[in-house]
């Protein structure tokens, strides 16, 4: 029995982390397609690099070696990450951009997503964006 609760929420739960939200600003895209591949990319080179610096397990070696394995294979993909960026975008990252990738190596994959929201949650963030000014129709009198 404990098994098929188990199975059934972990269905759940790939259910909701895979449809889509709500977005009202859908047509206005933040981050370019070639910054959300490298941040995957980033996240998943670094969870890599990381796990094979600890010889694939997790009882081998010391809290301080794991920190700083940890540590190493964060500022290599920080430094690393918004160059790959830049060559494959061929053009300069916007602030959004760089922080998004910087979030993707420090908490691998799901950290941009979260720097991402905490953009859209706060524009004034954003010093390079210019604010998107609605224009007032104006009513003529009849």
């Amino acid at each position: 029995m404990n098994r098929f609760v188990a199975m059934l929420a972990a269905a759940v739960a790939v259910f909701a982390l895979t449809s889509q939200s709500a977005d009202a600003h859908w047509r206005h895209k933040r981050v370019s397609k070639p910054v959300v591949a490298t941040a995957i990319g980033a996240g998943v080179v670094s969870s890599v690099t990381y796990w094979s610096i600890l010889d694939w397990s997790w009882d081998k070696h010391t809290s301080s070696y794991k920190w700083g394995a940890w540590g190493a294979t964060t500022a290599g993909c920080v430094a690393l990450s918004p160059i790959v960026a830049t060559a494959l975008k061929k053009a300069p990252l916007t602030y959004r951009e760089a922080h998004v990738l910087i979030g993707s190596c420090i908490v691998p994959i799901v950290g941009g997503w979260l720097v991402n929201a905490a953009y859209d949650a706060n524009p004034q963030w954003e010093p390079d964006r210019k604010p998107h000014h609605r224009h007032k129709h104006r009513r003529h009198k009849k």
